[in-house]
């Protein structure tokens, strides 16, 4: 008994296995044929495929519709007033002439007297008229005076007998040499009113003996204007030269 009740539960689980078996397998090949599909880009070409039908359909307008019939004519412009007519004004008739009542000749009763006329007499004659004098001419303007003559002052006339600057004994020791300028104010007597220096020599010895010399030493032959002495500016160069 045991035997024969076993029996027929087997073919049962076999029936289940084989079922379940089968559902497992038709979900993996399912999912398999989606992985295929994705990877060889079946579904993104059905998306390309649809997607611009779709676009197009929502671009799409309907044409204007056609106008029927012809187009209607435009109303005339109203027409223009009429001008009023201008009333017509007649002239008056101008009155008739009046005739203005005409001389009569009436003999005169007395004497005719015989006038005569004067001639009317000759104008005078123009008197000429004599252009007035011209005003004399102006005198012709002095001649410019001619240029003051000026003669420099000098300082070598032999009459002046001006001595030769002593030269400083330390300058002969040590060689000093030069040429030293004073500028002089000589004044009408032919004396130095004041001196400076112009020219160094470089030396102040050198400078200062040419500077005493040519001031309280010298006298000069003071310059003029024509021919009156004058207070002047004159440079006088002297030299220290050892032999």
């Amino acid at each position: 008994m045991s035997t024969s009740a076993a029996l027929p539960s087997q073919p049962t689980r076999v029936i289940r296995l084989g079922r379940n078996t089968v559902i497992v397998g038709a979900v993996l090949l399912f999912h398999g044929v989606g992985l295929w599909a994705l990877q060889s880009g079946l579904l993104r070409r059905a998306v390309e495929v649809v997607v611009p039908v779709e676009i197009l359909a929502e671009f799409i307008t309907p044409a204007p519709p056609e106008p029927q019939g012809p187009p209607e004519p435009a109303a005339p412009p109203p027409p223009a007033p009429e001008p009023r007519a201008k009333p017509v004004v007649r002239p008056r008739p101008a009155p008739a002439p009046v005739k203005a009542p005409q001389p009569l000749a009436v003999a005169d009763s007395t004497p005719s007297v015989m006038t005569t006329e004067l001639a009317p007499a000759p104008a005078p004659a123009p008197v000429a008229q004599t252009a007035p004098a011209a005003p004399p001419a102006p005198p012709a303007p002095p001649a410019p005076p001619a240029p003051p003559r000026i003669v420099q002052p000098s300082s070598t006339a032999q009459y002046l007998n001006n001595p030769a600057p002593p030269y400083p004994s330390m300058s002969r020791r040590l060689g000093e040499t030069g040429r030293v300028v004073i500028r002089v104010l000589i004044g009408p007597d032919g004396r130095a009113q004041e001196a400076r220096i112009q020219q160094s020599s470089g030396f102040d010895r050198l400078d200062q003996v040419a500077l005493e010399t040519a001031r309280d030493r010298w006298r000069y032959k003071p310059g003029t204007r024509d021919g009156v002495p004058e207070a002047m500016w004159f440079n006088v160069p002297l030299n220290f030269v050892l032999e």
